[in-house]
């Protein structure tokens, strides 16, 4: 697809944050499977439930303008999920803290991914006057900043994985 206007621009970015997300759930589930505290799966369960509405929210919204949500192939994501593979399921910890805190490191690099993919389609949707895709774009982008906020919340909280970990 050639990239000639805003709108294309927005319809290969909103695919490309499919994608992306349909990777980071892979991940995430392997991710809930390897999880040692309790609060941190919960969380990471909720996440992947998060990530199953923004892909049904993307999808609706692609579809609605003529386009295959299955465009784009998300590069970025992949390298994210790689580094999954490498730092959490292929390593070994001596610790459990240590593992969740490099779980929740790992996560929010993907949550940050798409945060940062949402923010950028919700812009566009604005210029183009699409309030219905920005307000859409904007409940996904809440929804992956909560995510974040939540993992940081588990890392440094009171009782929090990352002074375990240490």
């Amino acid at each position: 697809m050639a990239l000639n206007t805003l709108k294309d621009i927005y319809i290969d970015q909103m695919q490309d944050i499919y994608s992306a997300c349909k990777q980071s759930k892979s991940a995430t589930l392997k991710l809930v499977e390897q999880a040692t505290d309790e609060d941190l799966r919960h969380a990471l369960k909720a996440g992947v439930v998060g990530i199953d509405k923004g892909m049904e929210t993307l999808e609706g919204i692609i579809k609605a303008h003529g386009a295959d949500p299955e465009g784009e192939f998300c590069k970025g994501m992949e390298g994210l999920v790689k580094e999954v593979e490498a730092h959490v399921i292929d390593a070994t910890f001596g610790d459990d803290a240590a593992k969740d805190a490099m779980i929740i490191t790992q996560y929010q690099r993907m949550a940050h991914y798409a945060i940062a993919g949402y923010g950028c389609c919700k812009a566009f949707a604005k210029r183009l006057s699409l309030d219905e895709d920005a307000h859409k774009l904007d409940k996904c982008l809440e929804a992956s900043y909560e995510g974040d906020e939540t993992m940081t919340e588990i890392a440094t909280g009171t009782r929090g994985i990352n002074a375990e970990a240490a």
